[in-house]
């Protein structure tokens, strides 16, 4: 069954989003779509840091990370894709360092800010398959590429919800660390206002760089 309402990620399990909140602040006390409506929105290659505001994002074979640091009562949110093995020309290194690129700034983003490392817990999304059968593999590897980074990095994926037919709505409250996500059952408009915003943001994957940049270090 597909679901149409929020459902709320909260220690590795999921729940209906107006049950059972902790009232934390005013905004935990909104349901998904309420948060949806006040939510600083980020695009496919995007990412954010808020301290108070909610953050949401549409996801189809695409990766939304959330990272909270539960000391500082602060998070961040990044959503990207791997790019497709024939869009690049060295392609497999090229796929993973756009995926530690997207990690990475998020990760030094919320570290510059004062968050220790130690203490980052994630939650992750996306990785759907909304078009055809050609698609599976894409959005596998950008859910296994998530998963395999973050262990890597020691940081603990405590609440996800990958693959499946659907594409996705994400709200992150970085005050609380609770993660809203919705999944929307794929009409022929969604499935095309998704593929779009990705293949517009891999395409710019594939462009020429004017300098090489240079790989993000973690403290």
């Amino acid at each position: 069954m597909v679901a149409v309402e929020y459902e709320n990620v909260i220690f590795g399990t999921l729940r209906e989003a107006w049950r059972d909140l902790d009232p934390v602040s005013n905004l935990s006390q909104l349901s998904g779509k309420e948060l949806e409506r006040i939510a600083r929105n980020i695009n496919p290659g995007g990412w954010a840091i808020e301290t108070d505001k909610p953050i949401a994002t549409l996801l189809g074979s695409c990766v939304a990370v959330c990272l909270f640091d539960p000391k500082l009562k602060l998070g961040g949110m990044n959503h990207f894709l791997l790019p497709s093995r024939t869009k690049t020309s060295n392609s497999d290194t090229d796929a993973t360092l756009s995926g530690d690129f997207a990690m990475e700034v998020l990760v030094n983003g919320l570290l510059n800010k004062g968050v220790s490392k130690s203490r980052l817990i994630a939650k992750a999304f996306g990785g759907g398959t909304i078009v055809s059968l050609t698609t599976m593999a894409i959005g596998a590897r950008n859910a296994e590429f998530a998963q395999e980074w973050l262990d890597r990095e020691g940081i603990p994926l405590i609440a996800s919800d990958f693959s499946g037919p659907w594409s996705r709505k994400v709200v992150f409250l970085p005050e609380n660390g609770d993660a809203f996500c919705r999944r929307r059952p794929t009409t022929q408009a969604d499935a095309a206002e998704v593929v779009k915003a990705e293949m517009d943001y891999e395409n710019s994957l594939a462009l020429p760089k004017k300098a090489k940049e240079k790989r993000i270090e973690l403290f």
